[in-house]
């Protein structure tokens, strides 16, 4: 081989290492879960058989400003949702400790939201949960408080988000209690789960993101 074929096949094989360090380097793709995926413990007994395809359904809430909104303002948008009341005395306020970690890890990122949604409607009206808003720096641009049909808020939470283990049909005797953070992409699929009690959980939470502000 002369010289020219000796620099061209160099050139070719360090272009090649440089390469497969990329792809070596390169986060692996988050999961998309689907109800087959989860614990049958979180899935209605219709869905356990559903492995793709699925995707957060259409709702409608009012926010903390008591304005009523779609899931229209989420369109194109990574979001992390969680469930908690304003009067939780034990792992609420943890929880919404390290949603302002996740806040702070995008702070001016208005394609990251956070949306928490109150499982205590009788109780948590807007005022209130403005209140808890500006007790935990929410960014209104970013993090947002929904409240409204008590039933409506059970049903995301049980059969889009799977974020509980517990029965029930929304009525005036049910109640959810989750420490549980969801991760969903742009397209309204859920990409992981995570433990809103825990900083280590929470920062892959914010690794995740991350990857996920990456993906095509």
């Amino acid at each position: 081989m002369n010289k020219t074929g000796l620099i061209i096949s160099f050139a070719v094989m360090i272009i090649g290492v440089f390469i497969a360090y990329k792809m070596l380097d390169k986060p692996m793709p988050l999961k998309i879960y689907s109800p087959k995926d989860l614990n049958p413990e979180l899935v209605d007994e219709d869905q356990r058989d559903i492995y793709k395809n699925h995707r957060i359904r259409d709702f409608k809430l009012v926010n903390q400003d008591g304005v009523s909104v779609t899931d229209s303002f989420l369109k194109d948008k990574i979001y992390v949702a969680d469930f908690f009341f304003t009067t939780c005395p034990t792992i609420c306020p943890a929880m919404s400790n390290e949603l302002e970690r996740v806040q702070e890890a995008f702070e001016g990122d208005l394609g990251i939201q956070i949306v928490s949604h109150t499982v205590q409607p009788e109780y948590d009206s807007p005022e209130i949960l403005k209140e808890y808003a500006a007790l935990h720096k929410a960014n209104p641009n970013q993090w947002t408080f929904l409240t409204g049909d008590k039933s409506e808020i059970y049903s995301l939470a049980r059969k889009s988000y799977f974020a509980v283990t517990t029965k029930g049909d929304g009525g005036i005797r049910d109640f959810i209690h989750t420490e549980n953070f969801v991760l969903v992409d742009k397209k309204k699929r859920i990409r992981g789960f995570y433990d809103g009690t825990s900083a280590d959980d929470v920062n892959r939470l914010i690794k995740d993101i991350k990857i996920l502000k990456d993906e095509v």
